[in-house]
């Protein structure tokens, strides 16, 4: 299957190929928001980022700013995170645990489903599979014999899956947002708002500078720093509507920005595989749902995208818009991401060990 890139696109000058996409990014967003479709301008950027990708778009959402973009989606989870939402989570720890290692081992079936079918290199399979972020899972695999480029796209693949299963089952299932940017009363003084922004920034950027080496700290280091503020009553993030839209759109956008074409031309013939992974896995994790969903006396779509194999971000911002347990979904998601990076080494390791033991006296 050969992919050409769209002429029109990739002969226009970057500013043009910019204007381009914010335009249909705005707009393919401000269609989801009208049909109320949970995270609609972190969707609609996603979305058609992908089609820019393919097409051969050199647009690319700055780094800095994506990052920046997290910090602030991490400062506005803190706006969930009670001293009685902390009691509860810390109640429940030992099923929070146990949904957690249960994730990390129905991927590890699914990524030795993968090997024992011989549809991908045995570690790039497992790799690809571990449901951790995509950036720390590629750099990872590479010490391990695993194709980076596969693995990258097995995580990105499987996240654009989660996003979307994630929505759909978000506006059904979805209630008021929980999280909202804060906005002032008749009776705060503009002076008195416009200094909780800059501290909120001021503190966004804070905590982005001290998790660029942190496994998923870009997001979890603004959040504390957010947290400590609002219990303390040192100030009251504040974070307005359009810069939180901003953040959404910039975070979809790069997210739908990797899938650029030289990637899908080295992967396309195993993208089969690839998604039939990633929905295996998505319904592993959403049977198990319905189990923990019970014994922590949940709604089914908190947990759901609590224990659903995507990313810490993007689901955060998920349970924000449709009114899920954020604080939940964010615990659950961190326990995942911490557990993936220690115990996915040691079972690749033994899972690779014992494959190339049967393979031999096969």
């Amino acid at each position: 299957m050969r992919i050409v890139p769209s002429a029109w696109l990739t002969s226009r000058p970057p500013l043009a190929q910019w204007l381009a996409l914010i335009i249909g990014a705005g707009a393919l967003g401000g269609l989801f928001r009208l049909i109320h479709l949970p995270a609609a301008f972190f969707l609609g950027p996603m979305f058609v980022g992908i089609a820019f990708g393919v097409m051969g778009s050199s647009a690319q959402v700055p780094l800095r700013v994506y990052q920046f973009s997290i910090g602030l989606v991490g400062a506005l989870v803190a706006h969930s995170i009670t001293l009685g939402v902390l009691a509860s989570l810390l109640q429940d720890w030992p099923l929070m645990l146990s949904a957690t290692v249960l994730t990390v081992l129905l991927s590890l079936v699914a990524g030795l489903a993968l090997m024992w079918l011989g549809r991908l290199p045995a570690s790039s399979a497992l790799w690809g599979t571990a449901p951790g972020a995509a950036p720390v899972m590629m750099s990872m695999s590479e010490n391990y014999g695993a194709d980076p480029r596969l693995v990258a796209t097995m995580q990105y693949v499987r996240l654009i899956c989660v996003i979307a299963i994630s929505a759909l089952v978000s506006h059904q299932l979805a209630s008021a947002p929980t999280v909202v940017p804060y906005v002032p009363s008749i009776s705060s003084t503009m002076p008195a708002y416009l200094l909780n922004v800059g501290l909120s920034l001021a503190l966004v950027l804070i905590g982005v500078v001290m998790g660029l080496r942190l496994p998923a700290g870009l997001m979890l280091c603004p959040l504390l720093l957010a947290v400590l503020a609002q219990l303390s009553g040192a100030f009251q993030i504040t974070l307005p509507g359009p810069l939180m839209a901003v953040a959404y759109a910039a975070i979809g956008s790069y997210v739908g920005l990797r899938f650029d074409r030289a990637t899908l031309i080295y992967v396309v013939r195993k993208l089969p595989v690839m998604l039939a992974a990633a929905l295996m896995l998505i319904g592993f994790c959403a049977a198990s749902a319905w189990l923990f969903a019970v014994l922590l006396e949940r709604d089914y779509l908190s947990v759901f995208l609590a224990t659903s194999p995507g990313g810490l971000d993007s689901l955060s911002i998920i349970a924000m818009e449709s009114g899920g347990d954020v604080g939940l979904v964010v615990t659950l998601q961190t326990l995942r991401l911490f557990a993936v990076v220690l115990f996915t080494p040691p079972l690749v390791r033994l899972c690779l060990r014992l494959f190339k033991r049967n393979a031999g006296s096969g």
